[in-house]
């Protein structure tokens, strides 16, 4: 049965502190479009530039998943990432004036009532899932830390981290299923050695942390000048270790909490992937550098496998249109129409069909000797089948010609030749707006990428009509 991806109904704001600047931050969710994924909003800066949350902009996970894009940063991703991922939300627009979104308690707790707030609402467009087929995995020798992805029927996750330290010694922490978040993982919050809390605070790096959006492990012994230092950065008139070896004024949700909110980290960076996943990832002393290495790894896994995901048609059926039909619409005319047939049509995507034959009008120039169909035609005849889409979204295609506005990142994979069956995929990247398509197209020939490109296209009605 097929999902519906979602977003929030209302914007919702709330306000916080920035671990790292000690500055106050506001931070505005609000609803984003099908297919538009997650994207935080700089609003303090001029332009409002945006950063898609995407792994190909990660730049560093020194205390947190931090992001740049052409300049413009943003740290400690990974809670609100969770927060989303954690309500089923597919599409989520982030805008915030500062870098870092507040920590609030160090968890993803108020994000994820402030999104429940807001409201959640099924969009038209259906979700895109990658199905784990086989096991991915990813080690770093040095640390000895692995994230392992296999085949599951749902998205599911289990940590199991290992300090080395008597007070936080082997821990383990499972999600079976993305449902549970809310009230297993949300309320996570983010821990520390002293020894690195020390550390932090004499290079002035944690401004903005108080011993209530941090579980402080105190894995040393506590001198009185480290004393006097977490009393003045705390602004606390005494501090005491308790019991079960951690810093006063917080109480654990979960004996396990460390390793809940590692778990939890790894639902935020593994969202940069920009994909949901079918398949359990059970990842061993993860951190946010394998993290997001191991998104970055299935981000481009998905992108081949998406690529190379060729149409499957019986081609002895019937077409869904014939020539004659797709000469009603397309104003092209042999010897430049390049599409016999079109096997699907969608208002989000199209799936068309050209037999090359040795009688093609251009193999009588175009090495004669060793015929290959032109890298042009192929692009061309994309760009037709992406035209009955286009013209499919109007009462009488037969008044509107199609022009080309732009191609982008044209590739191509393997020569094209007489006997070839090409079989070309259009979808559209952002919805039709005033005749305007920008779309991913690709051609297959012999169950391989052939050619790809991204086409943008406008539709313009004749003079004559």
């Amino acid at each position: 049965m097929s999902k519906k991806q979602k977003t929030i109904q209302n914007e919702v704001s709330l306000s916080g502190v920035g671990l790292h600047t000690g500055n106050n931050v506001a931070l505005t969710f609000k609803p984003a479009p099908e297919n538009h994924g997650f994207a935080f909003v700089r609003v303090d800066l001029e332009g409002k530039p945006t950063i898609e949350a995407k792994a190909e902009y990660v730049v560093n996970t020194q205390r947190g998943t931090n992001l740049e894009k052409n300049g413009v940063l943003i740290q400690t991703s990974e809670h609100v990432l969770a927060a989303a991922v954690g309500l089923d939300i597919d599409n989520l627009i982030i805008e915030i004036d500062a870098s870092e979104p507040p920590i609030m308690d160090g968890s993803s707790k108020f994000f994820v009532e402030a999104l429940e707030k807001a409201g959640i609402k099924e969009l038209d467009a259906e979700i895109e899932e990658y199905v784990v087929k086989e096991i991915i995995s990813y080690k770093d020798d040095v640390t000895g830390s692995e994230i392992i992805l296999m085949p599951s029927e749902e998205y599911q996750v289990t940590t199991m981290v290992d300090f080395g330290t008597k007070i936080l010694g082997t821990q383990n922490a499972t999600l079976n299923t993305i449902s549970d978040f809310k009230e297993e993982i949300a309320a996570a919050r983010t821990f520390s050695f002293l020894h690195e809390i020390e550390m932090l605070l004499e290079n002035d790096l944690i401004k903005g942390g108080d011993l209530n959006n941090a579980i402080v492990y105190v894995d040393k012994e506590l001198s009185d000048e480290t004393m006097q230092k977490l009393k003045k950065a705390f602004k606390k008139d005494n501090i005491k270790v308790k019991p079960n070896g951690i810093l006063d004024n917080l109480n654990l949700h979960w004996a396990n909490e460390a390793a809940r909110h590692k778990l939890l980290d790894v639902v935020g960076d593994l969202a940069l992937t920009g994909t949901r996943i079918k398949g359990k990832v059970i990842a061993n002393k993860p951190g946010h550098l394998i993290n997001t290495q191991f998104a970055k790894k299935l981000a481009k896994i998905i992108k081949t496998e998406k690529r190379n995901n060729v149409p499957q048609f019986d081609l002895s059926e019937a077409p869904l249109m014939d020539i004659h039909q797709i000469m009603d619409i397309l104003p092209h005319r042999p010897p430049f129409l390049l599409v016999d047939r079109i096997l699907e049509l969608t208002d989000k995507h199209v799936v068309g069909m050209k037999n090359v034959t040795m009688n093609e009008d251009f193999f009588v120039g175009h090495f004669p000797g060793a015929p290959v169909m032109p890298g042009v035609l192929q692009v061309e005849a994309m760009a037709q089948c992406g035209g009955i889409l286009v013209l499919s979204t109007v009462p009488d295609p037969e008044n509107y010609l199609t022009y080309f506005m732009k191609i982008d990142n044209v590739k191509f994979k393997q020569k094209v030749l007489p006997g070839d069956t090409l079989i070309f995929k259009c979808e559209l990247l952002t919805p039709i707006r005033r005749g305007i398509a920008h779309m991913q197209a690709y051609g297959y020939a012999n169950n391989k990428l052939v050619v790809e490109a991204e086409l943008m296209a406008q539709i313009s009605k004749r003079k004559d009509s």
